[in-house]
């Protein structure tokens, strides 16, 4: 019997305890937390994986539904798991960034859609450099390397522990920078190419000021713009999966400490 007069089943009230973690991570990670997944799929996901932790772990609920302990409680499941996705979150951040920087100076910032990760409007090349990202984080196991550290989690941070700590809170908010120095980093073979375009432009701007560089600056900064991302696609595919490893690394530190 649980509060006032509810009865319900201890291992499915356990089941759905353990499921609050899990869901929180597919909400605030990317690719199980895009507004395409239906929701009836997170939750089939949730209730799966569910049942895998409680068959690697023994995991004790709360035997009072109705309770401040198990609000608390509730809580703070929920928490680790917006903290575990959210920091990958972060890290996918980083194409969105390269992309403004790099359609900006192409002259095409103006050109965006709907982005399908969060469902705002974002740049079109900020979104295809974003689907990139996820079709490498797909490749390299990236979805299976999360679900393993949602299920490891419980073992280090089983419910009810405190996990909440002032160095964690720190590396999350330090970790927030990466999204900016990996998204410059991640921009700068294409951008210093533009960027050193824009410095011609502008000098053939101060010796022929009768020159109209409105149309021979933004062809010119479209079609450079195009060779040089077709020449740095393959060197930015290689650190889209260090961006990659480097989200999975900060998350795992999260959870491990």
């Amino acid at each position: 019997m649980l509060g006032f007069g509810l009865s319900i089943e201890p291992q499915l009230w356990t089941l759905l305890f353990v499921m609050i973690r899990v869901s929180a991570t597919f909400i605030a990670a990317p690719v199980f937390g895009a507004v395409s997944v239906p929701l009836q799929v997170r939750i089939a996901l949730a209730g799966a994986i569910g049942v895998l932790v409680l068959a690697a772990h023994p995991i004790a609920a709360p035997t009072q539904v109705f309770a401040a302990a198990t609000f608390l409680a509730v809580a703070a499941e929920a928490l680790v798991g917006l903290a575990i996705g959210f920091v990958l979150q972060i890290a996918f951040a980083a194409p969105l960034v390269a992309g403004e920087l790099i359609g900006t100076s192409m002259g095409i910032g103006f050109a965006s859609a709907i982005d399908p990760q969060n469902g705002k409007s974002s740049t079109a090349l900020g979104q295809f450099m974003m689907t990139l990202l996820t079709l490498l984080f797909l490749s390299v196991n990236g979805h299976l390397m999360l679900v393993e550290m949602v299920v490891r989690s419980y073992e280090v941070l089983p419910p009810g522990a405190p996990w909440i700590a002032v160095d964690r809170l720190r590396d999350i908010a330090i970790f927030g920078g990466y999204a900016f120095s990996a998204g410059f980093l991640l921009a700068l073979p294409v951008g210093f190419l533009l960027l050193c375009l824009n410095l011609v432009v502008g000098m053939l701007s101060r010796s022929a000021p009768a020159l109209n560089l409105f149309a021979i600056g933004l062809p010119m900064s479209l079609a450079v713009g195009v060779v040089a991302l077709a020449i740095a696609f393959p060197a930015m595919g290689d650190y889209m999966i260090v961006i990659i490893h480097e989200g999975l690394a900060a998350a795992e530190h999260l959870v491990l400490g």
